[in-house]
């Protein structure tokens, strides 16, 4: 689990989206399909509204997700352990070791490609639950999440479509 989390760190380091990471598993898994889920996609939202209200709400859930770990096991956020701040002390290495390689004139191929990067992880989420949502049970609470709940299916098709996410 620890060496799963280190390399997701590391795969989204590129894209300084580190932080996807704990939203993606800890926010969007729980919330997915309910208006409270960033990156659930509204029936008749356009992409391009929906782009901004995710990157923005997942970023704040995660830090939220993580302020809260981090409180119960009685650490301040600025903790080493602290996730979010790890994944992106990775992109800072990471953007800095190609820039003194690569000298200041690569910081705007980095800033495209990490848009792009992100932007394609956001398109998953898009179209993997557009319009999708969960109902509210007697007692208040969502129910319970099934394959429903998104368009995604364990198919060849749909795998390749959705880039196996």
């Amino acid at each position: 689990d620890d060496l799963e989390r280190w390399l997701s760190k590391i795969t989204l380091a590129q894209t300084f989206y580190g932080h996807f990471f704990i939203e993606h598993n800890r926010g969007h898994h729980v919330r997915v399909a309910t208006p409270e889920d960033p990156a659930s996609s509204r029936f008749g939202e356009s992409f391009w509204r929906f782009l901004p209200r995710s990157v923005w709400g997942s970023l704040k859930s995660s830090v939220e997700l993580e302020r809260k770990r981090l409180e119960r096991a009685d650490k301040p956020f600025w903790h080493p352990s602290n996730d979010v701040l790890n994944a992106w002390a990775m992109s800072i290495v990471l953007w800095g070791a190609l820039t003194a390689i690569f000298g200041w004139e690569i910081l705007p191929f980095l800033v495209i490609q990490a848009v792009y990067g992100f932007s394609l992880l956001e398109t998953v989420n898009y179209l993997e639950h557009y319009g999708l949502l969960r109902q509210k049970t007697t007692t208040g609470r969502y129910e319970r999440c099934t394959p429903e709940h998104s368009w995604n299916s364990d198919h060849i098709c749909t795998n390749i479509f959705l880039y196996h996410l």
